[in-house]
C-alpha cells in the first residue's frame, strides 16, 4: 500500500529526521540511541496503543538474561551479554527496581546431562561464568527443587521492563495512538507515513520496530521481509501467596536445543510473586492473549503461510505437548513437578499471558537470531523475541548505527 503523491505532501519539508514505528522497548531504545549519537537529530516514535510497552515489553517475566543459551558469535549472544550489564546500569542510574539474584538451570534426568554440559561450554564461550552443581548444592540454593545436576549463573538479573520502557519514553518524543497504515518511500528523498487518523508525517528515514507487526510494516514500505511473524502465546501461572516460599529465585529446566523456547521455569519476582511458565502455543491473533481472542486477518495470514505448516510438521511432537499443557492444568502441573515436586494443582493460580513475535521462514525454520534488514531510507527489526528486552540497549545502538550510516550516505 502506498499513498498518493498529493496526500504524502512531498514539498521537500520534513516533520522529523527519523520516524520509529513501535513503542516497545526496542523501538524506544533505538530512538534513545539515535538521539545519543546525534543530539540534534529529530526522532519521533509512533505507537499504535495509548501508551508504550503494551505488548511483549510489558508482558514478560522480567528476567535479565545472561547470554547462556545463544549460539556463540550470534547477535543474541553478543547483545545479551552486553545488554545485561548495560540494563543493570541503566536501572541503577534511573532508580528503576532491579536485582541480580542469579539462576539455576537444572537437569532433572540423567539423559539431560550432556545438554547441560554443552550449555556450560556455550556459556563460557559467550563469556558468561557458570558453576556446575550437584544435588546437595542445588538444595543449598533452592531446597524445594530437585535435580541431578545444575548450572549456577550468577549474572542473571531481574527488572521491570515496563518501567524501563516508560523511562526511555521520557527521553524521546512519542506519539501514542498513532497506528501506521501506509508508507510512501521515495528513494533519494525520504519516507512519509500515514496514521489511522489521517495524519501524515514526513521523515528522512524510518525504523521499523513494530514487533508483532514488523513483517507487515516492512511490506507497507515495499520490502519483502522474507519471513512471517507467527504469534506464540506464553501462558503463565503463579504460586498461591502462602506457597511462594517454595521458590527463592530463578530456576530453569534444560531447554530443547531444537526449539527456541526455554521451557516452563520458576521466577520469584521483585514483587514477591512466583510466576511459573510459560508454555508456548500458537495464538489465534497477533495480540491473542487467550484462546477466546481470534482475529480473522491474523488467522488467515498464518494459515495461508506455507512456513507455518512446514514448521508444524517439523515440531509437531513438541507442539502437541505445549497444547496439552495449555488445555490441561494437570499436565502443566506435571511439567512443573519435574522441578518442584511439592507443587499441586491447587497451588497454581492463572496469571497474565504474553505473546512472542516469532519469525518463521518459508521452509518452516524458526528464526533463531535477531534479524535486522536494511533498505533505502529504512532499517527493519524483523525478529526480536527474547532476549530482546535484555539486549534492547545494544540492539538500539546497532540499529541506530546502521541508520545513521544510511543517512550520511544519502
Amino acid at each position: 500500500m502506498t499513498m498518493a503523491r498529493e496526500s504524502a505532501g512531498w514539498s521537500g519539508r520534513y516533520d522529523c529526521d527519523v520516524v520509529v514505528i513501535g513503542g516497545g522497548i526496542v523501538g524506544l531504545a533505538t530512538a534513545h540511541a539515535l538521539r545519543a549519537a546525534r543530539p540534534g537529530l529529530s526522532v519521533t516514535v509512533l505507537e499504535k496503543e495509548s501508551g508504550v510497552a503494551r505488548h511483549q515489553t510489558g508482558r514478560n517475566s522480567g528476567v535479565i538474561h545472561s547470554g547462556v543459551y545463544y549460539r556463540p558469535g550470534s547477535l543474541k549472544a553478543r547483545f545479551a551479554v552486553r545488554g545485561a550489564a548495560a540494563l543493570v546500569k541503566f536501572c541503577a542510574e534511573h532508580g528503576i527496581p532491579h536485582a541480580v539474584p542469579g539462576k539455576l538451570i537444572v537437569a532433572t534426568d540423567p539423559a539431560e546431562l550432556p545438554r547441560l554440559h554443552e550449555l556450560a561450554q556455550r556459556a563460557r564461550r559467550n563469556g558468561v561464568p557458570v558453576r556446575e552443581l550437584g544435588p546437595a548444592q542445588i538444595a543449598e540454593h533452592e531446597p524445594a527443587v530437585r535435580g541431578v545436576a545444575a548450572l549456577r549463573v550468577e549474572t542473571t538479573g531481574q527488572c521491570d521492563y515496563g518501567a524501563v520502557a516508560r523511562e526511555l519514553a521520557t527521553l524521546v518524543t512519542v506519539r501514542a495512538g498513532a497506528e501506521v497504515v501506509a508508507v510512501d518511500r521515495r528513494p533519494g528523498r525520504g519516507v512519509a507515513v500515514r496514521t489511522a487518523d489521517g495524519v501524515v508525517l514526513r521523515a528522512r528515514a524510518l525504523v521499523n520496530c513494530a514487533g508483532l507487526h514488523s513483517d507487515r510494516v516492512a511490506r507497507l514500505a515495499g520490502d519483502d521481509p522474507g519471513l512471517r511473524i507467527v504469534p506464540f502465546r506464553g501462558e503463565f501461572y503463579r504460586l498461591r501467596p502462602e506457597r511462594a516460599g517454595l521458590v527463592r529465585g530463578l530456576v530453569y529446566p534444560v531447554p530443547d536445543p531444537a526449539f527456541p523456547f526455554l521451557g516452563v521455569h520458576l521466577t520469584a519476582g521483585l514483587d514477591g510473586e512466583v510466576h511459573i511458565g510459560p508454555n508456548a502455543v500458537p495464538a489465534l491473533a497477533r495480540e491473542g492473549y487467550d484462546w477466546r481472542t481470534v482475529r480473522a486477518r491474523d488467522l488467515a495470514d498464518a494459515l495461508s503461510y506455507p512456513g507455518l505448516w512446514r514448521m508444524g510438521r517439523r515440531h509437531w511432537r513438541a507442539g502437541a505437548g505445549e497444547l496439552r499443557r495449555s488445555w490441561s492444568k494437570r499436565a502443566f502441573t506435571a511439567a512443573v513437578r519435574r522441578l518442584l515436586p511439592e507443587v499441586t494443582e491447587d497451588d497454581l493460580e492463572p496469571a497474565p499471558a504474553g505473546v512472542r513475535a516469532q519469525a518463521v521462514l518459508p521452509d518452516g525454520t524458526l528464526v533463531d537470531d535477531f534479524r535486522i534488514a536494511e533498505a533505502p531510507h529504512t532499517v527493519h527489526v524483523l525478529n526480536a523475541p527474547s532476549p530482546a528486552a535484555t539486549a534492547c540497549l545494544p540492539i538500539g545502538q546497532e540499529v541506530a548505527g546502521r541508520l545513521l550510516r544510511r543517512l550520511e550516505h544519502g
